[in-house]
């Protein structure tokens, strides 16, 4: 007996040296993807907004990326769901051919001006690199959970310059309500590496206000405003959330042959974008060459949008997306979040920097359901003194948002325990 318990701490050593490698391998390879992903983005958007014809073939490049995942593709179709049904349940992984199909897709429907975010495709680079690591090094299935939500805080972290949030977002997102706290240490593992590894690739992150000033607004009167407009948020949430499923239930049932989706989708947005006489709400959002362009940054100026952007925004991204291209949600989501905080500031005659950076930071964390992701996502982009604020906020907009839910296979807390 007394010889079993050194070999027993032994093993335990081995399998915490053993796990913390391949979480690091996971955040080199995924830090190194995504630097490669947001270069090329960068690319990409610059190409677009040199040669605004490119606008053009956005239902040309619908039917060929819808083509490439009909295909060959198989289940890598499913993408951020995927990953998140082999954590629940192994089987036989994520497919190899995931990350370069989605970052081809995905750089495609920017090009053309598909209003689509970023973050699916981190996070599915991440979940397909580390289950191809696994099958390469014969990791036992019963690992391959741990490995993929690496991947997802690897993806995540490394996409938004956000470690901590990067990792808190992989436990909480798979089950709502629910921590997977034995997996934070290889996810902070490798959403670090990954973040430090985009990092040396010379990428840069984009810059938001720090909100400073905060102990002077705190007030009774401001804190209510702040749950009412926590409230919009979590109703926002529910909004996109359930219209971003009946698209694609509505492309799915109406449109019987598979590459007119695309092209019905594509020419929805844009015969929107030329109704509106404006390409704002067109591809991520985040910055625009064009002087008075509402973008991400200006949402957190009090002229910096319309009082109507965050719903066409929301509009155009739910439309390109349940048409079949492919992106992600979470900035368009940031971009909805900011834009709707700021025409709530302007209405309520609150600092529209600070409800900017609650709506930038609620809307998507109501509808993925991941608040305690919300709180370290607002502290690492915009201070520290706003942490209070965020997780109350967050919270809020959380339960407003019901049973409405971004990623279909996220589990309730009564299915998990019942499965397991």
């Amino acid at each position: 007996m007394q010889d079993e318990a050194p070999k027993f701490t032994r093993s335990l050593w081995r399998s915490a040296i053993w796990t913390a490698f391949l979480a690091a391998t996971i955040g080199i390879l995924t830090g190194s993807a995504s630097a490669f992903f947001l270069w090329s983005l960068d690319w990409v958007t610059k190409l677009r907004f040199s040669h605004p014809w490119l606008l053009a073939g956005l239902p040309l490049a619908g039917i060929l990326m819808t083509f490439v995942y009909k295909h060959f593709g198989k289940t890598s179709a499913r993408g951020n769901n995927l990953i998140l049904e082999h954590i629940h349940g192994p089987g036989g992984g994520v497919p190899r051919r995931m990350a370069p199909l989605v970052l081809f897709s995905t750089l495609l429907s920017h090009l053309c001006g598909g209003s689509v975010g970023r973050e699916g495709t981190a996070v599915q680079m991440g979940g397909s690199i580390a289950s191809t690591l696994a099958h390469t090094l014969r990791v036992p299935a019963e690992k391959l959970p741990i490995l993929l939500s690496t991947g997802i805080a690897s993806g995540f972290g490394a996409v938004f310059g956000t470690p901590f949030a990067g990792a808190i977002f992989a436990i909480e997102v798979p089950v709502r309500g629910r921590l997977a706290l034995s997996v934070l240490a290889p996810a902070l593992i490798g959403s670090f590496i990954g973040d430090a590894t985009c990092h040396l690739w010379g990428i840069t992150h984009t810059n938001y206000p720090t909100l400073s000033n905060l102990a002077a607004t705190v007030s009774p009167l401001f804190l209510g405003k702040v749950l009412c407009a926590a409230i919009g948020f979590g109703a926002c949430a529910t909004v996109f959330a359930r219209f971003a499923h009946f698209t694609q239930r509505t492309y799915e049932t109406y449109i019987p042959i598979w590459w007119m989706r695309p092209v019905i989708g594509a020419l929805l947005v844009l015969g929107i974008s030329f109704l509106l006489q404006t390409k704002d709400f067109l591809g991520l959002g985040v910055w625009s060459p064009e002087a008075r362009a509402v973008t991400l940054q200006t949402a957190f100026n009090p002229d910096g949008c319309t009082h109507w952007s965050w719903f066409w925004k929301l509009l155009l991204t739910t439309l390109t997306l349940g048409a079949g291209f492919k992106g992600g949600e979470v900035t368009p989501l940031f971009f909805i979040g900011a834009t709707l905080g700021n025409t709530l500031a302007v209405l309520m005659g609150a600092p529209v920097d600070v409800f900017a950076a609650l709506g930038f930071v609620c809307v998507f964390c109501a509808a993925a359901h991941t608040p305690v992701t919300g709180l370290f996502l607002g502290t690492e982009l915009f201070g520290i003194q706003s942490a209070p604020l965020f997780l109350g906020a967050c919270l809020a907009a959380h339960l407003v948002c019901g049973s409405a839910q971004l990623y279909s296979a996220q589990r309730h807390p009564k299915d998990a325990s019942s499965s397991a």
